[in-house]
């Protein structure tokens, strides 16, 4: 159906969500002393960037299948969807402000995404060159990730003082590199909505099913879980015995 969900990028995006809340809940042993190794480094890194990279992507290819399936929108619709999740990035910044202090999440991966559906109007109509387009950006932020400023107001491009440190940092450059790689990979796949590969019927073996369920309410699983996680790993530390 042209209109429809396609599962697969569901269940793509729900297996992204589900490594999340594997590496997070790692990060969040580590931090209450229950897990000594470092999370930030070696394969756990991998891990992260792996899972990051997929929802990022995934980012891109949605954006695409809604500008082919929606028509030319305007750019106050993509304005207003941009601002409501950027709001909620402004959330996770004052919540991390306020419980960790060092740490905080000033750009992350909310604030990537709503910035990125805004700043992504101009290029849906360049189709498949935004891999082009991407992997200068990509280019760029990796240059910017070996320079360091005196000041944070370009941290939102890539550009951040020595020794700051934020569990959470996604900037510009390079990561609206990879939207724009996404946006050109549903051009290719998906190249007016519908798949382009045909896939053996429209309804997923049960694990699938439960990854799309997950990759349909990521906002949700998002905000919700590391609440829940640290909650219980604090009750647990505070009223378990022998702890």
């Amino acid at each position: 159906m042209k209109g429809g969900r396609l599962w697969e990028i569901d269940a793509l995006r729900g297996s992204a969500v589900a490594a999340m809340i594997v590496y997070h809940f790692a990060w969040d042993l580590n931090y209450f002393n229950y897990y000594h190794k470092d999370i930030t480094e070696g394969l756990w890194l991998l891990f992260q960037k792996s899972f990051l990279t997929t929802f990022v992507l995934l980012v891109g290819v949605s954006l695409w299948l809604g500008y082919t399936r929606r028509g030319r929108v305007k750019f106050a619709g993509y304005l207003d969807r941009g601002l409501k999740i950027l709001g909620w990035g402004m959330l996770v910044t004052i919540v991390t402000r306020l419980f960790l202090g060092e740490g905080t999440v000033f750009f992350g991966v909310l604030h990537l995404i709503g910035l990125a559906v805004i700043l992504a109007y101009p290029f849906l109509r360049l189709g498949a060159k935004n891999l082009v387009v991407g992997a200068a950006i990509i280019a760029a932020g990796n240059y910017f990730a070996q320079t360091t400023v005196d000041f944070p107001w370009f941290l939102w491009l890539g550009l951040s003082p020595a020794g700051l440190y934020m569990v959470d940092y996604l900037p510009v450059f390079p990561w609206f590199g990879v939207v724009l790689t996404g946006i050109a990979l549903g051009c290719v796949f998906y190249p007016c909505g519908p798949r382009l590969i045909r896939l053996r019927g429209n309804s997923p073996a049960k694990p699938f099913r439960l990854l799309a369920y997950l990759g349909r309410r990521s906002l949700l699983i998002y905000l919700a879980h590391q609440p829940v996680l640290m909650g219980v790993l604090f009750l647990w530390k505070r009223f378990a015995p022998g702890s």
